[in-house]
Order: C-alpha cells, then structure tokens, then sequence
C-alpha cells in the first residue's frame, strides 16, 4: 500500500479533473439509484387497483426511516410524499406518462454524467502515466554507467512500457472505484433501507467472508504479479539482444537456438501468467457465488413478509430485490480493488528501484560552471575500481596535459586505458585521487559545463535513427545547414552524403546500419566537429574499419585534434607516432612514458613490444 500511496503522487497535478470526475461521479450514482427506485411506483401503477392520490395514502407508512434520526425522518418522509404527490397525482394514463418520461430523463442523466466522469478520469490516467514514463526516462540519464554496465536493456525498456502499462490499469482505482462504487452501495443500501430494515441486515452479512478472503488472495497475487513482471523483463531482453545481434545470429546459424531460448522464456512466462489469472479469477466468482446466496435466502424470507405477514407490498419487495443486485456489481468491483492495488504496488515497486536510486555522479552543493579550458589537465593519485569488485583497474596514475597536447594512451587489451579517459568526463568518478582541469576538481565543476568542453569518438558509433543532418547537429535545434555541411566536409563525409538518396535529410536506419563502418565513423566525426569542443577523446577510433576508410578517417581526425587537447587511444601504433607524448599503461599501472622515437630505444620496454608486434602483424597481412 505504501507504495502505491506514492504513485498517487503523481495524481497532484491534476486535481482539478480529480474533482469533476468525483462531482460527475456523485450524480451519476444519485440517477443511476434513482432509475432503479422508479420501478417502485411504476410497478405500483401498472399492478394496483388504486388510482391517482390513494396510492400515495397507502404509501405513506414507512418501513426503513425508524432507523434515522427523528429530522432526517421527517424530512426524508416529506421528500417522498412531495414526489408521490406529484407523480400519482392525475388519472393512470397521466401517472404513467410520468414516470416514464422520469425514467428517460433519469437514464439520459446517468449517461451523460457516466461520460464526463470516464472522460475527466482517463485524462488523469493517461497523465499520470505520461509523467512516470517521463520521470523515470529522466532518472535514467542521470544514474552513472556503472548502472547502465550491470543492468539489462530489456529490463529497463520492460519498467517503463510493461510495467506502466500495469499501473495504468490501477490508477482510476482509487478515484473511480474507490469513490463510484462506494456510492452506489450507499445510494442503494439507502434505498434499501427505506423499504426494509430487517431484509437488509441480510444483505451485509456477506461482507466479513469476502472481505477476508479477498485480502488473502490479494497478497498472493501481489507476490505474483512482481514475478509476472520479472518474466516480461526477461523476454524482453532476449527480444532485444537477439533484434540487435541478428547478424550474429545468422552467421553463426543460431536461429533455432534462440528460438528455443525465446520459447524457454515465453513458456515460464505462460505458466506464471496461468497461475495469476487463476488467484485473480478467485476473488470475483467467489464473491458472487456467496452475495447469490444471501440473495436467495433473502427471496424466501422477503416472499413469507409479502405473502404471509402482508407487511411489505410486493412491488417494494421487487424494488428491494432491484437495489440489493445492483449492490453486488459494485460489491464485485470492490472485491477486485484490492487486487488491482497490489497488482500496481508489485509494479510500482520496479519502477522505484530506479527512482529510488541515488546517481553516485551528480553535481556538488557548490558545484561552479566553467565555460572554457585554458591551461592544464591533470591526474593526481587516480585509482580506480568499479562498485561491483574490489580489484583496482587503476592504481595511482598521475600525469599531466598541456592544452593542445596531443596524448596517446597504450596498452594490451584490458590495461585501463578506455576506463582512465572514461573519468574525463565523470561517467566514473576515481576511487582515490583527483582530476584537474585548470587546477579544479571535476567534482566541483557542473557535470553539464564539464561535458560540452569534451568531445567523443568511440570505436562503438552512436547513431540515431534519423536524417544525416540530425545526427551531426545532434542536440542542436534549427542549425544552419551550411554549418552543418562544413563539418562534413572536415570529417570526410560531405561526398558519401551527396550521393545518398536524400543526402543530408537520409534517414539513417537505427544504430546507421544503412551506412557502412567508415561512413558512421565520419558521421560521429562531423557531429564532434560541429560540437567543436576544445578536448576530445578518441577511443579506438579507425579498429574496425577497412584500409581505405581508417585513411579517411584518420585524415578526419588529424583535422579535428588540431589545436585541441587530445587523448587516442589507438591499436594501430602507426596513427600515433606523432603524439606529443605516448603514455602506456600495463595492468592499470603507467610503465612508460615518452614521445615514439624514445621508447622505440628502449629494446625491453612494452611499447616496442608492441610496435614490433603489430609491425610483424601487419607485414604478414601485405604478403597475404
């Protein structure tokens, strides 16, 4: 229940609604009892011998208000006489005509009020809905990528579509049904009353039983609608990791193993959803089968009052019976809002584990704004170690950058060195030490002004699923087309995009799969270009690409590191002979320094290990 106390949070903005929906609710339950208590007179009419004012005189004895107070008494017994009086007054036919034309006018009401309720409460619902998916979608860029590295895509894409989507459905709980059905049981228990006291008590003697078992089957269901969406989670990360590694997949002709990975997931999902659909439909026939009961038991002992004691007319008994089963629809509605509740609470509570979860990389209390880089980079005493293990990926690294120095970082695979230029832009924050940048902690600058000082290339292209202009003035509004060709043009990409069926306006597939490896890569080049900021990270920039695109990726790059600070990391050593210094990095630890002629010379050092390596490496692959 607390947590679905905190959902209905999200309901404050639109309280206005609320109340509408509540004032539509109201008439609509005081039309929708009085449509029902109509059947009283017209049955009268239709059935007695009586004409015009006696049927008001042999009305007039009332059977349920002993019970009120002796003003409400009076003055519920004036209401009813006034409306008999000007109901029975006339011949039959007149009596008949109005009660008729009553019942229309009463029918018309409910439904036009029925509508505006269900309308005002829909707006509320698909509001609510709107604003979690957008809270939810927000707190997520903020969380580190420490979270984003443990966490399952398809478990995150299934909180905010299926989860939702399970807390959309229980959102008017507590609006409609805790506020309609509530007052249709009272409007017509009122009804009831005022014809019967005795035959009433019979009608609530239901309540304590189902309401018992009706809390038992909700906290099972609860239990199994969290594992319910645990299963969608699930098959929704095997949907899309096999989505995004069709070729592999292909490739490697494992189609019917992930078919039968898929029906493994789909099938645990089946039977979960058997098992739920089997407590949920519990509640209801149960309740039903149990208020039929009391139903007949009232039959019979509301016939003996009719027929043998004459102390109840037959047409108030029949108008008795009316409001008594109109009580059991909203009783049923009642009986499944519980379920409802732990249904959305089971949700809600995956949807908080992200909430909840406070970013470890956010901006200090007295975090300052820097707008441009002016002197120096530096790491101080830098160890690193992800949150998930104790062992150090970086142990006590400590260098320094000069603005405009161009810094190559070298290692074997694993040594550190995408997770050192990883911290430049806080996506980790060090374990010890600190990073510099103009002799201020980047824990005291705002994470938004330290990003736009920093440009990205990744051997792992980013591209969106829109036009070639989009996606190199990514984050831009309105910007200038010829801006954005002359970055194509520096990036190598201005050609390519010209032939392109639409050139620039080109929808580029998701992830640029309608463009080849270099094609993306000088894409992600003009896009930092356009960016131009005055530190740029290249992470295995030109790995994957063949030797006639790196050569014009590479040119695009050399373009783009002039006069910038910046860090390559590169694992073919011939781009970075030219750096100004050549770190490397073995085993989170800095083991050489230098510009390339100097660690050349020195004949046990890891650098020209390496060099001597890749050169053998590559001689082969000319031979070949």
């Amino acid at each position: 229940m607390r947590t679905y106390l905190r959902l209905l949070q999200f309901v404050k903005p639109y309280w206005r609604h609320i109340i509408f929906s509540i004032i539509f609710t109201i008439f609509y339950a005081l039309l929708n009892g009085a449509s029902i208590y109509l059947t009283i007179p017209l049955l009268d009419t239709l059935f007695q011998q009586n004409k015009g004012g006696a049927v008001v005189k042999q009305q007039s004895a009332q059977h349920g208000t002993a019970i009120l107070p002796h003003w409400l008494t009076d003055w519920v017994n004036s209401l009813v006489l006034a409306f008999k009086h000007f109901v029975f007054s006339g011949d039959v036919t007149e009596v008949l005509l109005k009660i008729c034309v009553l019942i229309l006018l009463t029918f018309l009401g409910k439904n036009i009020f029925g509508y505006l309720q269900a309308y005002f409460l829909a707006y509320v619902e698909q509001g609510v809905i709107k604003d979690i998916r957008n809270k939810v979608y927000a707190h997520l860029h903020k969380l580190p990528m420490s979270f984003f590295k443990n966490e399952k895509t398809g478990n995150l894409i299934s909180r905010i579509t299926n989860d939702v989507n399970v807390i959309q459905q229980s959102v008017s709980v507590i609006f409609l049904n805790m506020v309609r059905e509530p007052l249709t049981i009272i409007v017509f228990l009122g009804i009831a009353i005022s014809i019967s006291f005795k035959l009433t008590v019979f009608s609530i003697v239901i309540l304590p039983f189902s309401i018992s078992i009706i809390a038992y089957i909700g906290n099972i269901l609860r239990k199994q609608s969290f594992l319910l969406q645990q299963k969608m989670a699930d098959i929704t990360t095997v949907l899309h990791e096999t989505i995004t590694g069709v070729k592999i997949v292909k490739a490697f002709g494992m189609e019917e193993y992930e078919n039968a990975k898929f029906r493994k997931e789909t099938d645990s999902f089946f039977r979960r959803i058997l098992k739920m659909v089997r407590v949920r439909n519990t509640a209801s026939p149960t309740t039903e089968f149990l208020s039929v009961l009391v139903g007949v038991v009232l039959i019979y002992y509301g016939g003996q009052l009719v027929l043998k004691e004459h102390s109840l007319r037959a047409s108030e008994f029949l108008g008795f019976l009316f409001a008594i089963f109109q009580l059991m629809p909203p009783i049923k509605e009642l009986s499944s809002v519980n379920n409802r509740i732990q249904e959305s609470s089971a949700a809600g509570d995956r949807i908080y584990q992200i909430l909840d979860m406070e970013p470890s990389i956010k901006n200090a209390p007295d975090a300052i704004e820097v707008k441009e880089f002016r002197n120096s980079i530096e790491f101080k005493n830098v160890s690193f170690h992800y949150s998930d293990s104790e062992e150090l990926i970086l142990k006590n690294i400590s260098f320094k950058v000069r603005k405009g120095e161009i810094v190559a970082l070298v290692g074997s695979s694993g040594a550190g060195k995408t997770t050192l230029v990883d911290l430049l832009p806080r996506f980790y924050d060090p374990t010890e030490g600190s990073i510099l940048l103009d002799g201020i902690d980047i824990r005291n600058i705002k994470i938004e002004s330290l990003r736009k000082l920093i440009g990205i290339v990744t051997q792992e292209i980013i591209l969106f699923n829109e036009s070639i202009k989009n996606n190199i003035a990514y984050g831009l509004k309105d910007y200038p087309i010829e801006k954005i060709i002359e970055a194509a043009k520096a990036a190598n990409a201005h050609d390519f995009i010209k032939e392109l069926p639409n050139g620039y306006d080109t929808v580029i597939g998701e992830k640029g799969i309608k463009l080849s490896g270099g094609q993306r890569q000088r894409i992600s080049i003009a896009r930092a270009l356009l960016k131009n900021p005055p530190i740029m990270i290249f992470d295995e920039a030109t790995s994957s690409l063949d030797n006639e695109s790196e050569a014009l990726v590479q040119e695009a790059i050399e373009r783009l590191m002039t006069d910038r600070t910046t860090f390559v990391i590169a694992h073919r050593l011939s781009t970075i002979r030219n750096a100004d210094r050549i770190i490397v990095i073995d085993n989170g630890v800095i083991v050489q320094q230098g510009r390339h002629n100097d660690l050349m010379k020195n004949n046990d050092g890891i650098y020209k290990k390496l060099y001597d390596l890749q050169f053998r490496r590559f001689a082969l692959e000319l031979e070949e």
